[in-house]
């Protein structure tokens, strides 16, 4: 596998809460943290980044760079919970971040607020549904 692996919402806030090396990474737009609202770190101990995995100009080239001043080191082996919208984009970024010697790496599986529901609106399966911590932005 080209990253660690995935984790459901509940297992992701297990490893952040059991292992305070652990980094919580969300990697979606600066306009969803702002619209949607971001997962809450305070019970981290502030354990969170934000890193765009793609911006409003397409793919963030800065993104391994922006990653490290997160304050993680290619090598440290210190654990990276990536977080997007669905659990699509977090995927990339944990190969990526993988590939680049980062972490071990691992994807939260249905994102933030999962894929589009039956009635067409997302919400109904991810972190904020599971009743994980956050707070809108």
């Amino acid at each position: 596998m080209p990253y660690a692996g995935d984790l459901t919402p509940q297992q992701a806030w297990d490893l952040l809460t059991s292992d305070e090396r652990a980094l919580l990474v969300d990697v979606r737009t600066d306009g969803e943290w702002r619209t949607i609202g971001v997962p809450d770190a305070d019970d981290l101990g502030g354990r969170a980044a934000f890193v765009e995995w793609v911006t409003p100009a397409g793919p963030n080239v800065n993104f391994l760079s922006e990653l490290a001043a997160a304050g993680v080191t290619p090598g440290d082996e210190r654990p990276i919970v990536f977080l997007c919208r669905s659990g699509v984009r977090s995927v990339a970024a944990a190969q990526a971040a993988t590939a680049a010697g980062f972490g071990p790496s691992y994807n939260v599986l249905q994102g933030f607020e999962g894929d589009v529901g039956f009635d067409g609106q997302r919400g109904h399966s991810g972190w904020r549904a599971d009743g994980l911590p956050w707070r809108e932005l």
